[in-house]
């Protein structure tokens, strides 16, 4: 299966984001990203190994690993022995919960750091301390707000 420039491209630019969002490996973030930008059907795991240009044994470990997230769903038609990847149903809320679990982390540290701070360096606590609870809060609401759209899209699965 020969993919086009364009899509090789924009598999290169989402597979980067994803190994940076998603703490994937380059190869598995560009087989979710070929994944994304494939039909609803998906692909076989020979069209996958021809479009990465992989061994089979890398494509089928990064490919476990992407099962294992729940990022990926596998499907067999009747009479037919190939396995047929693509994006779990919901993929998009999967990285939606994985930034709240990123932003938990991080608002973690930052109340330790605003905390230590307090205790052990009050002047520099006093001076900076607004710029510290700002970016507290800011993860606080960007928490609050993908919560929301977590709800949203367990409202649309129901529906579903």
């Amino acid at each position: 299966m020969e993919l086009s420039h364009h899509k090789k491209q924009l598999i290169e630019d989402v597979g980067v984001l994803l190994e940076e969002r998603a703490n994937l490996s380059p190869l598995a973030s560009r087989i979710y990203a070929l994944l994304i930008l494939s039909c609803y059907e998906g692909m076989s795991f020979e069209d996958v190994v021809t479009s990465m240009q992989a061994t089979k044994s890398s494509v089928s470990s990064n490919l476990n690993v992407l099962l294992q997230l729940h990022y990926v769903d596998y499907y067999t038609k009747p009479g037919d022995r190939k396995r047929y990847f693509r994006t779990s149903q919901f993929y998009i809320k999967n990285t939606m919960e994985q930034q709240v679990h990123l932003i938990d982390k991080e608002l973690k540290i930052v109340q330790k750091v605003n905390q230590f701070n307090k205790e052990h360096n009050p002047e520099k606590f006093k001076n900076e301390k607004s710029l510290g609870l700002l970016f507290q809060e800011h993860l606080e609401d960007q928490r609050t707000k993908i919560n929301q759209k977590i709800e949203e899209i367990n409202q649309f699965e129901k529906q579903a």
